[in-house]
């Protein structure tokens, strides 16, 4: 008791750390370096905005599986399921507000978004607490085996869907208020793509907030920096793990439901398609990151539009090759957490 004692006195002596905004300054950094080789400020308004789309997205996606990586040390190579699995049960909700989807009222339509992403989050949080107590449980500190049965797992997943839904692809019809862009100038900006960021936007809010203000924020970065002490101290880490892996699946679904909207179709491998890019980000963010994972996934988004526009034939490989020189700079990601 008095060594714990003496250690909290210790910690709360320790000076604040300050925060590191070099990372962060690299979206802005990289925005106004990309504006001169665009040329029209317009295509540069279009193609920025998009970027941004997709790496809320992104982050949506990913967001879950850092906390996993970080907190859990799990390599679950199957959280592209959660993504397909929350674009399909979107359709649960779309068959009864269908009447909505037609509408040209915009506040219609983003109530029809928001019913299927609560019901995405819903399933696929269920999906994920069945998945970490039957698939991921008996493999716990198993790096190798926790590769090959969450990736087992993903190919028996997608195949359910198969089942349920059929195998050939499902068009998905974005609502129609939310079609169409909005034009400032000579600027247009996809709806959808509006929403999509402000929505992202508000996610990353609430998770900072949920991270840095509240006891089961503090808990969970704790169990980040050093599990053993929070079991020490007499609070549940496997409870913990539970809670985040539930979370860190609810927020798959969140990213399947905007990205099978942004694509307008449904695959059984939509999910498993943008796995690769997902471990990306997570790796350029550092792991266990929240803040990381987010500014990675901008990243990650403006250097594949602006690269697709510029250099079409390197756009599949910008993304490598951002980690790579990442990694060259910081070996453990932009904003890695201290055990790693």
């Amino acid at each position: 008791m008095t060594t714990v004692a003496a250690t909290t006195t210790e910690t709360a002596a320790l000076p604040k750390v300050k925060t590191d905004w070099l990372p962060a300054l690299l979206v802005p950094i990289l925005a106004l370096a990309a504006l001169p080789l665009v040329g029209s400020f317009s295509t540069w308004v279009t193609l920025t905005v998009a970027a941004l789309a997709m790496g809320m997205m992104i982050f949506l996606m990913a967001s879950g599986l850092t906390l996993v990586f970080g907190l859990m040390d799990v390599l679950n190579f199957g959280h592209g399921v959660f993504i397909s699995f929350g674009a399909y049960v979107s359709l649960i909700a779309l068959g009864p507000l269908a009447g909505w989807v037609e509408s040209p009222n915009i506040w219609l339509n983003i109530a029809v978004l928001l019913a299927c992403i609560i019901v995405a989050m819903l399933v696929t949080g269920a999906l994920g607490y069945a998945f970490e107590r039957v698939v991921i449980r008996p493999v716990y500190g198993q790096h190798l085996k926790q590769i090959l049965i969450t990736m087992g797992g993903m190919i028996v997943a997608e195949q359910m869907i198969h089942v349920i839904w059929g195998a050939s692809p499902i068009p998905l019809r974005l609502p129609e208020g939310l079609r169409g862009a909005i034009v400032v100038g000579e600027a247009a900006m996809e709806k959808y793509r509006v929403i999509a960021v402000v929505l992202g936007l508000v996610v990353f809010g609430l998770m900072h907030l949920l991270l840095n203000r509240t006891k089961i924020g503090l808990l969970i970065r704790a169990g980040v920096e050093n599990a053993e002490m929070v079991e020490a101290l007499g609070y549940k880490i496997r409870r913990l793990f539970v809670g985040v892996f539930i979370a860190g699946s609810a927020l798959a679904g969140l990213g399947g439901v905007l990205w099978a909207f942004y694509r307008q179709t449904l695959t059984a491998g939509m999910g498993m398609e943008v796995n690769v890019l997902i471990f990306i980000v997570i790796i350029i963010g550092g792991l266990g990151s929240i803040g990381g994972c987010f500014v990675g996934a901008i990243l990650v988004a403006l250097v594949a539009n602006y690269t697709g526009f510029l250099a079409p034939k390197l756009a599949l490989g910008s993304s490598i090759l951002l980690m790579v020189l990442v990694l060259l700079w910081r070996p453990q990601g932009l904003y890695p957490v201290a055990k790693r």
